[in-house]
């Protein structure tokens, strides 16, 4: 006697609907042990029951389909636990992201305390000699575009011999922003003669009056650092033309803790007073 079971009977065995038994057997994740010629009826065994617990719980954990088979299909146990591995680390990476946007939230519904808001600085730069790549780069890419030419960047400058005179920087179009795509340059203010290699060329990154905040933490939450900055510049009726400008004063470069970064956010603004650089805002 056949130890089978009817694909009803191995759906209520493996909390899987029909349904989807059905399609885990058209794609060839899941098949039965038996079809009947005749009618089609789908018969599966015992022996099936743990896989299908597993693939059930792959599922769970948002595993695609594809990577599932390629588990199931792999024989050697190191290459399987791999591909396991593989995707608890981006389930990891997905619930970290996902913490710090709650806490970010949060933190947002809770009315600041008294004397809490953060320390705005009216600076005025001048203009700094420095190597550069410059692109009109997609917003959705410009994270990645950013680490390449700033990778790039430091290492045109340590292999020219050239010295660091500053923290890296970035300058943005408006465009950017309001359009989600626009011209953005990346900078390493160095001394020396900078010689044009690939996509560096040097540039002198000019003389601007800034309205600065310090954002700690991860570039997917500076937009808070904008928004402050944005309402204290409207507030003070300082707004005027020009491209946001960023310093990286601590980033990939240092620590890939991305809790640990310092990015500061300069808004360009016109000055109705004399500032010697340091002064903080209220």
């Amino acid at each position: 006697m056949t130890n089978h079971l009817s694909i009803g009977d191995f759906s209520r065995a493996t909390h899987m609907t029909v349904k989807t038994l059905r399609h885990y057997h058209d794609i060839g994740l899941l098949e039965p042990v038996d079809v009947d010629p005749h009618t089609g009826y789908r018969r599966y065994s015992a022996g099936q029951i743990p896989t299908a617990q597993v693939v059930r719980r792959f599922r769970d954990l948002g595993m695609p389909l594809e990577e599932i088979r390629t588990v199931l299909a792999t024989s050697d146990v190191p290459t399987r636990n791999q591909h396991i591995s593989a995707h608890l680390q981006r389930l990891e990476e997905e619930l970290g992201r996902t913490q710090r946007a709650v806490a970010a939230l949060r933190d947002l519904l809770t009315p600041p305390a008294a004397g809490d808001s953060p320390a705005i600085e009216l600076r005025s730069v001048g203009e700094v000699p420095a190597a550069a790549i410059t692109a009109t780069v997609e917003a959705q890419d410009a994270g990645a575009w950013f680490q390449g030419a700033l990778g790039e960047l430091f290492a045109t400058v340590a292999g020219q011999s050239l010295r660091e005179s500053g923290p890296a920087g970035g300058v943005y179009a408006d465009e950017l922003f309001t359009l989600h795509r626009g011209r953005a340059t990346v900078f390493v203010p160095c001394e020396g003669t900078v010689r044009p290699v690939g996509r560096v060329e040097p540039l002198v990154v000019p003389a601007a009056e800034l309205a600065v905040l310090e954002h700690c933490g991860p570039p997917s939450e500076v937009d808070r650092a904008y928004g402050t900055l944005a309402a204290y510049v409207a507030r003070h009726a300082l707004i005027v033309d020009g491209p946001i400008r960023e310093y990286y004063l601590v980033g990939q470069r240092h620590t890939s803790d991305t809790s640990q970064w310092r990015t500061e956010v300069g808004w360009p603004v016109f000055h109705t007073g004399v500032t010697d650089g340091s002064r903080t805002a209220s």
